[in-house]
């Protein structure tokens, strides 16, 4: 289902759980029993997304297959080798983030194995979008994330019609997510894509 579709209660909700190549950090890693505690506390309707990076196959694979999240979301540049080994752990959906720079990033996100893919500008909450002209062409259903916000998700949807919209940065204010930004964005976005409210 697209995310289009959803009531604004359903849009998915993320939890996180980030972990350096050589350990953990405390202040960024959401151990598993903090993610089981949010999703515990979601609507069961809420689509769940763990983000990893560079997280060990078998623990992504664990928390999908416990139900704690249902889609894991790979931002540490996960290669075709990760993604083969978590798919013979777990057949639950996979979604592959991608920087995007230059063409040859786009060809490598159209060759990925995950069930979905992301584009991203890569620097992670900078509020910048990627030159969306290396789309021209693109025929892959993606994820659009990077720079996007309720002031131009709109423009991002009519433009490049991508499958989804990813946003964090872009809906925050102070560092803090701002429910009246969250509000508008989805607004935006609906209208965008002929949904109305």
């Amino acid at each position: 289902m697209n995310v289009f579709d959803m009531p604004f209660s359903k849009v998915y909700a993320c939890l996180v759980q980030k972990a350096e190549r050589k350990g953990r950090s405390n202040v960024s890693y959401g151990a598993p029993e903090q993610a089981k505690a949010l999703r515990e506390a979601l609507n069961p309707a809420i689509r769940a997304v763990g983000v990893f990076v560079r997280e060990e196959p078998e623990i992504v694979a664990g928390l999908l297959d416990d139900g704690i999240i249902d889609l894991a979301q790979l931002h540490g540049g996960e290669d075709e080798a990760y993604i083969a080994r978590l798919r013979a752990l777990t057949d639950r959906p996979i979604i592959q983030a991608f920087r995007i720079e230059v063409p040859a990033d786009l060809d490598r996100a159209r060759a990925s194995k995950a069930d979905y893919i992301l584009l991203d500008n890569g620097a992670g909450g900078t509020g910048a979008a990627f030159d969306w002209s290396l789309l021209t062409g693109f025929h892959r259903p993606y994820f659009l994330a990077g720079g996007l916000g309720p002031g131009n998700v709109a423009e991002a949807i009519a433009a490049l019609h991508p499958y989804a919209v990813d946003v964090s940065s872009g809906i925050e204010t102070d560092g803090h997510k701002d429910i009246s930004k969250m509000q508008a964005f989805v607004a935006a976005a609906r209208t965008a894509d002929g949904k109305g409210e």
